[in-house]
């Protein structure tokens, strides 16, 4: 071809490299369908899953009063969209163990002999008090409490009772936030930020390590020695344990001093739950070795997962909010587990005991990928 008919522009040309381009698209099946996928998460996750004004937390209330004022307030709250009720506990203390092993949101106590006190303009108090450890969750509800004892209580404030309705209400509703009284959103998110920094970091260095020695040819060399599939496994994650403890140590390192986070729990508990996180991303990072044939595929694949990992984990908005499918889908991600287990050692003083909920599922979650990337890479070899 002269050099002046390669100056010419050509249709023809551009839709050879047209053609050949969607026979490569249509050979790369994986980059194809997160092409496809990822919109359609993003979709679903933001359209249906995502409430930036959580309702239907999770309630606990210790009803010491049995009187229609009591039972009118109940009513009320369970016509309300903020709360569910899951308890009603008449003993002292039941709610406060809920509230701390994260089975509750909020807790609503009624005093002992508050109708009483309230007919006789004692202005008696509802206590309310809820897990601020994640602000967010905390705070329309407690904005809407008010309104619905003005609601619930209205109806019975009649009659002989009419003097009661001042300007001022004749009761107080004292609202406790407990782990985070001032309300800092950095004392929930910075400690969360460990689990969103390992997540991403493990999973794709990892995920690209063996699609690296793919790419270059080398794992044919590896193949070719007596090495054993669980030996390669073993080899390649492990290095990777010192970067995540190196990572752990500057996270909280900068959360305690920087931010002045309080560490009121346990350290071996907390480290006992970083140690299974992290080799849980290990393996799903080597997992996605195992079905990535490239380095780019590697990386799109790692950020397929850790887009509903954000989402679906409790991160960036109330878990308890999400409808049955998104908890669901957040149950079995390691991260979901993480951040529970970070809030309840960092922010709430528990130890083993209080993580024990999210520490064995965490434990199966990293079983599963285990035993699934070791029989992908079985057939890899193969």
């Amino acid at each position: 071809m002269s050099a002046q008919a390669r100056t010419h522009f050509s249709f023809a040309r551009v839709m050879a490299v047209f053609l050949k381009e969607l026979v490569q698209m249509r050979r790369d099946r994986v980059t194809f369908a997160i092409m496809l996928g990822m919109p359609i998460i993003q979709l679903l996750l933001f359209g249906y899953a995502i409430n930036t004004d959580p309702r239907h937390m999770p309630t606990v209330v210790e009803a010491r009063d049995d009187g229609p004022l009591t039972r009118a307030f109940l009513a009320s709250m369970r016509q309300s969209t903020y709360f569910d009720l899951v308890a009603l506990s008449h003993r002292e203390g039941e709610g406060d163990r809920m509230l701390e092993a994260g089975e509750a949101t909020f807790l609503v106590v009624i005093p002992e002999k508050f109708e009483e006190r309230l007919v006789r303009g004692e202005r008696p108090e509802i206590l309310f008090a809820a897990d601020a450890s994640d602000p967010i969750a905390a705070g329309g509800a407690t904005g809407a409490l008010q309104q619905i004892a003005q609601t619930a209580f209205a109806p019975d404030l009649e009659g002989p009772l009419h003097m009661r309705q001042a300007s001022a209400a004749p009761y107080d509703i004292v609202v406790h936030r407990c782990y985070n009284p001032a309300g800092v959103t950095a004392f929930n998110i910075v400690p969360a930020l460990l689990g969103v920094i390992l997540t991403m970091t493990m999973v794709m260095i990892t995920s690209i390590a063996l699609t690296r020695e793919l790419e270059r040819g080398t794992m044919e060399s590896l193949l070719a020695t007596p090495v054993r599939p669980t030996e390669v496994m073993l080899g390649k994650t492990t290095p990777y344990l010192l970067v995540g403890a190196v990572q752990v140590g500057i996270v909280l390192a900068v959360a305690i001093f920087l931010f002045h986070i309080p560490f009121t729990g346990s350290v071996p508990a907390l480290l006992t739950g970083v140690t299974v996180f992290v080799i849980a991303n290990l393996m799903l990072g080597y997992l996605i070795s195992t079905v990535a044939r490239t380095q780019m595929q590697a990386m799109q694949m790692t950020f397929f997962i850790f887009l509903p990992s954000i989402l679906l984990s409790g991160f960036m908005f109330p878990f308890a909010a999400m409808p049955w499918w998104a908890q669901g889908i957040g149950e079995a991600l390691p991260l979901t587990h993480f951040l529970r287990i970070v809030r309840e050692t960092i922010l709430k003083g528990g130890g083993f005991a209080a993580i024990g909920d999210d520490l064995w599922p965490l434990l199966a979650i990293l079983a599963l990928l285990t035993a699934v990337a070791l029989r992908r890479f079985r057939q890899t070899l193969d």
